[in-house]
């Protein structure tokens, strides 16, 4: 499938992203990020102590050093945030270059009045012929039309738009490429769909998550924790100093207890925390989802209910014939010989699928009929049936022959005076009972057997449903169908339940049941009876070719349409929550390495034997750091330069496996837990080493 690919070279973004970067070192925007704000004040509080050690020509190279790193964090956190928003202004911007002055012709009294469309309003009506671009969201409510929506959806073949029906709604800046719609407009002026789009993909309507609020909370909090803890060190290091008559005041300074407070801080995730957020939503944006709310990505990754439509979404959405079983004295070929031919008029998709079945396993073509020779009888839904009478020189019908449904079929012979195989009820009901539609083929004298039609399952469904099933979810299809060939259908398709001849009042209530339950429940939908269901499930995935009424009741909006991207969606959500649990997680597993780096080595002389050499503090200086200055400096540069290197993983975010919640806990604890613990003990000390061989510290 054909998708607008948004994004561009992330190169392109990087010179845009490190100017925003700057932009944002204005403090009302950095004091929305309480953690990196606390990184803000001590780079500010830092530099000041640099200028008045320098104005007082004491030593000040290496609070220098400290501050400039300082600064390096909270500029490269901003970048991080920048990236994702870049990605999301690249996005909008391409919707913009799509967007025209456009004009809409304005039906007022059987008039026609040519505006432009920034003017029309709610329950306008508009008219639009072949070659017009549709100027705003509506819905049809007369006449057929074939539209093209690659603008907003990137994809290339054109769809049809009709009213009466579930695709009856269009969006505002898709072409019209045949025949004539009469629009009624669904939305005021800036508030269509193209407009929120890109006012969400922009971060002008993002808003912080419940979850995103809960754990910024919690990072706040740890912050002040280490800052009070930081807090009474000075005082330790005073009666400590005193006690032991050692002067320790040149490694016990404002600049060394604000970097210790920024490295013990959780610095690395309150610095992508906003880049985390921001990429989740613009990962459903390049598939094609529109999200309106931050929220909404946030309840798909804790979903573990997933409703399903089974047309389109489980099956192929057509019944295909599946093979032929002749009646008693009646060979299989002559019956499919003569079902091709009575569905040589029928256009409906079972129709075509018996004239392919046909061919393909007897290579039947119908050559030998003419014009002359042939009467079709076209399909219509008042006979359930289709047929062709075969015709002698002289006009008259020398043979009938009829298909359709077995009621309909039934009916005939009997009109005829002659009966309807007995032989053949073990059949119909068998082919019933699998989940199957039976049609019976007769000419005017007998019946000469069925075809099996059947919902064909999508391949790969029922591997997709196993993967689900192991991160815990349950399907339900929900299907119109009655409860054994809905049974069947589940089977085949290996979902967990089904809900059979649903109605919107059984759709509605099965959500509150599952509800009630404890459960979070989503579901897709296109029509305007979806619509409350899909306003009450808690992630509710409205189809972009369906009714107005059901994109506004839905939290998420596919643009490609496709109901099995629900799958795709939850995986995304997932993915979300487990990136930002993930770098969570390694963030506070830091701090662990960090304090060992650096408490150890500022006191490493305290209490020592005869006032000199190592003290007691000493013995946990495990890392063998060469000095308390190069100790806290290489602290400070691995707190700056793992931001820098988790960037990408905050963007792309962590892979998700279809795993149950267990495993992937202690899949992520291995690797982010202890990876989190290691990996500052071997990149402290390899920084330790190098700027001591390059001479930065004593």
């Amino acid at each position: 499938m054909a998708r607008r690919r948004y994004t561009s070279s992330n190169w392109s973004l990087l010179l845009p992203a490190a100017r925003d970067a700057l932009l944002k070192l204005a403090p009302r925007r950095e004091i929305r990020n309480p953690v990196m704000f606390v990184v803000y004040i001590g780079a500010i509080w830092t530099t000041i102590s640099v200028i008045n050690a320098f104005m007082r020509d004491d030593p000040w190279t290496f609070a220098c050093q400290i501050a400039l790193w300082l600064w390096f964090t909270v500029l490269f956190a901003n970048f991080a945030e920048a990236m994702a928003e870049g990605r999301g202004k690249a996005q909008a911007d391409s919707l913009k270059r799509a967007r025209t002055q456009v004009f809409g012709r304005l039906l007022r009294d059987g008039a026609e009045i040519r505006i432009p469309a920034t003017e029309l309003k709610r329950d306008d009506l508009v008219v639009c012929d072949a070659g017009d671009v549709i100027p705003a969201d509506g819905d049809v409510v007369d006449g057929i039309a074939s539209v093209d929506e690659s603008a907003i959806t990137g994809e290339s073949a054109p769809v049809i738009r009709e009213s009466g029906g579930d695709r009856c709604a269009v969006t505002g800046g898709t072409k019209v490429l045949s025949d004539r719609i009469v629009i009624r407009v669904t939305s005021e002026p800036g508030s269509a769909f193209v407009d929120r789009l890109i006012a969400l993909i922009e971060g002008a309507s993002r808003q912080k998550t419940p979850n995103e609020i809960a754990l910024g909370i919690v990072l706040a909090g740890l912050t002040i924790l280490f800052l009070l803890a930081v807090a009474t060190l000075k005082f330790y290091a005073d009666y400590s100093g005193a006690a032991a008559q050692q002067d320790i005041s040149r490694f016990v300074t404002v600049p060394v207890f604000i970097a210790l407070l920024v490295c013990l801080a959780p610095t690395t995730i309150g610095g992508l925390l906003s880049a985390i957020g921001i990429a989740g939503i613009d990962r459903l944006v390049r598939c094609n989802v529109l999200a309106k709310s931050g929220r909404a990505v946030e309840a798909a990754g804790d979903i573990d209910v997933l409703l399903l439509d089974k047309t389109g979404t489980i099956t192929l959405g057509n019944r295909m014939a599946t093979r032929f079983v002749p009646a008693p004295m009646y060979m299989e070929q002559h019956l499919a010989e003569a079902a091709q031919l009575a569905s040589l008029a029928d256009e409906t998709p079972e129709g075509r699928s018996i004239v392919v079945l046909a061919k393909d396993k007897y290579d039947l073509r119908a050559q030998r009929l003419t014009p002359s020779q042939a009467r079709f009888v076209a399909f219509s839904a008042q006979t359930q049936m289709s047929g062709v009478d075969i015709l002698e020189s002289d006009g008259s019908v020398s043979l009938s022959v009829r298909k359709g449904s077995v009621s309909a079929v039934r009916a005939y012979i009997e009109s005829m005076g002659n009966t309807f195989p007995k032989e053949l009820e073990p059949d119909i009901l068998a082919i019933t009972e699998s989940g199957g539609t039976p049609l019976a083929v007769a000419d005017e004298t007998s019946v000469l057997g069925l075809v099996h039609l059947k919902d064909v399952v999508k391949g790969g469904i029922k591997e997709r449903f196993a993967e689900l099933r192991r991160m815990g979810i349950r399907t339900v299809m929900i299907t119109g169908d009655n409860p054994l060939t809905a049974a069947a259908i589940a089977a085949e398709a290996g979902v967990d339940d089904f809900l059979a001849q649903a109605t919107p009042e059984a759709k509605l209530a099965r959500i509150r049941l599952e509800q009630s339950g404890g459960h979070l429940v989503a579901m897709t939908g296109d029509g305007t009876n979806d619509a409350p269901a899909l306003a009450q499930a808690d992630v509710g995935v409205a189809m972009n070719t369906g009714t107005q009424a059901a994109r506004e009741a839905g939290n998420m909006v596919d643009l490609d349409s496709n109901p099995t991207k629900l799958i795709q969606i939850v995986e995304i959500g997932k993915q979300l929550l487990m990136t930002r649990g993930s770098l969570t997680t390694f963030s506070i597993a830091n701090d662990v390495a960090k304090y060992f780096a650096i408490i150890p080595a500022l006191f490493a002389t305290l209490y020592a034997a005869g006032g000199w050499g190592d003290g007691p503090l000493a013995a946990l200086n495990i890392m063998h750091l060469h000095s308390p200055y190069s100790a806290i400096l290489s602290a400070v540069i691995f707190n700056a330069l793992i931001i820098v290197a988790l960037v990408p993983l905050a963007l792309r975010g962590v892979a998700y496996r279809a795993q149950g919640a267990s495993r992937l806990l202690r899949r992520n604890l291995l690797i982010y837990g202890l990876g989190g613990l290691i990996a500052p003990f071997a990149g402290i000390k390899m920084i330790d080493l190098v700027i001591v061989a390059m001479g930065w510290v004593l």
